[in-house]
């Protein structure tokens, strides 16, 4: 297959794939470590060669053609499999090399996610780390989409991950996130029902995180005004320090906020468990490795 010098190569299929996946060729660039110039040139090369446009691109953005999605269908497959070969090879020699793409939900408490990664750069110094932050949903349909290797997700206390490989990781009670001098912070524990008259703060419905506490009401039999949502758990306890809600959250989620929300122990609250959760069908060396690190470490 002909490309910039009379052949297509695999470089050329990971600058297409980088620059659909950042949506720009200045950041595709940055990720391939080459100069924007040379990324352009290349994947310019290779739209000549095919006598196809992979990209649209406007002053404002870059995003994949009819032609490019198909394209990239293929080339997604073959960068994976010429990376899965390399990792492989290193295996059988006893090294890790690759890079890992681990997602976190920006909550999880079960493990120090910075101290296992020190522990597995320690073991493993070949290896990279790829970070993402996402709720258990997202990161769930990234490991069966393959792009993810391993995440940590939290859910509801009987509900199971699905579609992937996973272990339970230890679990917590939820804890009512209150205003400061809020009448029932003084109160060593309380029940749903009574915080079911205040206006509620929580995470998007249809979310895992909201599921949690959606559960608790259903089974109490009480209703509740989940007045204000939020993605992220940091806005949901700037809403309760302002005063304009409360909200149920994770006791190791709200340390950190200990001078601006006061906390209370829910009698009948809900649990949430931490899944670590990676690719069943086959997971890659780095995701095997980093999986071995997580017991001794958690």
């Amino acid at each position: 297959m002909k490309g910039d010098h009379g052949y297509m190569e695999l470089q050329h299929l990971r600058y297409v794939v980088a620059v659909a996946d950042t949506g720009s060729f200045t950041r595709a660039a940055d990720r391939c470590h080459v100069t924007q110039s040379a990324l352009s040139h290349q994947v310019a090369s290779l739209e000549r060669e095919l006598g196809v446009r992979l990209f649209a691109r406007t002053s404002r953005s870059v995003r994949a053609t009819e032609s490019g999605e198909a394209f990239l269908r293929s080339a997604r497959l073959a960068v994976r499999a010429a990376d899965q070969a390399r990792e492989d090879a290193a295996a059988a020699s006893g090294e890790v090399v690759g890079t890992l793409r681990l997602g976190v939900i920006p909550t999880v408490t079960a493990v120090d996610v910075p101290a296992l990664l020190v522990a597995y750069r320690t073991a493993h110094p070949a290896a990279r780390v790829e970070l993402r932050e996402g709720n258990s949903d997202g990161l769930m349909a990234s490991i069966r989409q393959g792009d993810l290797d391993v995440a940590f997700l939290g859910l509801r206390e009987g509900a199971e991950p699905g579609g992937v490989a996973s272990r339970p990781l230890p679990h917590e009670p939820l804890v009512a996130v209150l205003p400061r001098g809020h009448h029932l912070a003084a109160k060593r524990k309380v029940r749903l029902s009574d915080l079911a008259d205040s206006a509620f703060a929580d995470f998007p419905a249809g979310t895992s995180g909201r599921a949690q506490s959606d559960a608790a009401f259903l089974a109490a039999r009480l209703e509740r005004d989940v007045a204000f949502e939020s993605d992220t758990a940091a806005s949901l306890i700037g809403l309760v320090a302002a005063g304009l809600a409360v909200t149920l959250l994770a006791p190791g989620v709200v340390r950190g906020y200990r001078d601006v929300v006061d906390t209370v122990e829910v009698q009948d609250g809900p649990i949430r468990v931490e899944h670590l959760a990676w690719d069943a069908a086959a997971p890659r060396s780095a995701a095997r490795a980093f999986l071995d690190i997580v017991p001794a470490a958690s």
